[in-house]
């Protein structure tokens, strides 16, 4: 469906990233921070059947031409649940069900299944971006007035993209990641140097007790990586993920992760821990992405209770490789408190929303300021116990 908006552009929704050339898509989306708009994650999601409407993430994406150039584009997903998002929107869906207003289907702006800051439109450089930004926004209201859709949500947006959805009407709900940040560190003893002796004791325990249980732990990045261990994560992933039911979020395939070895090891870091005495297969895994000074968890597994394994696999080696190859944050994944007891503070992120039924809307843009201090004493709280020593606190 093309809809001519003015003589110089067009818009075209698409329903697979695939119609879409990569070099085109890519030119838009490689300059950005954040590596989870890049063609080849978003296609992986797609051709490996992780996003489809069977899984409740339909792709729907909206790219604006002039004549054949693909100048902006928003990756966007019709959705009839609202798991996988990590931004939890029950007290809104039941709200809508009081009101008498169906509150799926709804449109979301995210990559799927990834609670991770730097969503945005894809718009080129050199391009007028408020204009677009415009012109991307009422095609959206129009899509979604047509088809009945409540609302319009982008989450884990990037800061600088904010203000000017802001200035478009779309109203911030605040919410918080636990974020690590180099502090300048040169080694992980510098790393360790920024907590109080008790914890500081802690970690060199934690870390002992790998070592203790017979382990090895090892990194691969890009073509260092073996491709089973491609495979051999995505048992991981399925094995985590089925600990937790349905909360667990298991939507990924095993030919996500397979593909990956193709296209996109080169933004992939693994962190296996292999059994001294066997080292043939990694009795524990842990999966990050990297671009830039940006390093991102996302999945761990293992297949035995090992203590201490994923807080070496997922936090530990993960910072020692940061400080090595000059990380500036690492953003280990959703959830877990925890977090914050090796260094990674409360950190705000936001999304934003807009619902197309009135007194929906009225009750978002009269309560959401209150809901925002909330969270925001929620952070401070988190922040006023973070495990630091006197002389590293601010």
């Amino acid at each position: 469906m093309v809809e001519q908006l003015k003589p110089q552009y067009s818009v075209t929704w698409i329903s697979k990233i695939a119609e879409i050339p990569q070099t085109a898509w890519d030119a838009l989306a490689k300059p950005l921070k954040t590596p989870f708009l890049e063609w080849h994650w978003l296609n992986n999601l797609e051709i490996s059947g992780s996003t489809t409407a069977n899984t409740g993430w339909l792709p729907y994406h909206l790219t604006v031409w002039r004549n054949r150039q693909l100048i902006a584009a928003a990756p966007l997903y019709v959705k009839s649940h609202s798991y996988g998002e990590f931004v939890f929107d029950n007290q809104w869906a039941d709200l809508a069900n009081r009101l008498g207003v169906q509150y799926y289907p709804k449109l979301m702006g995210m990559t799927p299944f990834t609670p991770a800051e730097g969503y945005r439109f894809l718009i080129a450089p050199g391009e007028d971006e408020d204009l677009l930004t415009g012109l991307m926004i009422n095609t959206i209201d129009h899509f979604c007035d047509r088809n009945g859709i409540s609302g319009c949500n982008f989450l884990y947006v990037d800061p600088e993209w904010r203000p000017i959805m802001e200035r478009n009407g779309f109203s911030t709900w605040l919410h918080h990641s636990y974020i690590w940040q180099n502090q300048g560190y040169q080694t992980f003893d510098d790393y360790l140097g920024a907590f109080n002796a008790n914890q500081r004791r802690n970690i060199k325990r934690e870390r002992k007790a790998v070592e203790k249980a017979g382990l090895q732990v090892k990194t691969f990045t890009g073509d260092a990586i073996p491709q089973a261990l491609f495979t051999r994560m995505y048992t991981f992933y399925e094995n985590t993920c089925d600990k937790f039911g349905w909360w667990g979020s298991k939507y990924l395939t095993k030919r996500f992760f397979e593909e990956l070895h193709h296209n996109y090891r080169d933004r992939v870091l693994f962190v296996a821990a292999y059994n001294q005495q066997d080292d043939r297969e990694p009795a524990g895994m842990s999966f990050c992405l990297y671009k830039g000074d940006r390093l991102y968890g996302r999945y761990w597994g293992s297949l035995q209770d090992i203590e201490c394994l994923h807080f070496d696999a997922c936090y530990y080696t993960p910072i020692e490789w940061a400080i090595a190859n000059n990380i500036q944050t690492f953003d280990p994944g959703a959830g877990g408190r925890h977090k914050k007891r090796r260094g990674f503070p409360a950190t705000p992120n936001y999304s934003l929303h807009r619902f197309y039924n009135p007194r929906l809307s009225q009750i978002l843009k009269s309560y959401i300021s209150q809901i925002n201090e909330r969270e925001q004493e929620e952070i401070n709280l988190v922040n006023e116990d973070l495990p630091f020593s006197k002389s590293n606190e601010n």
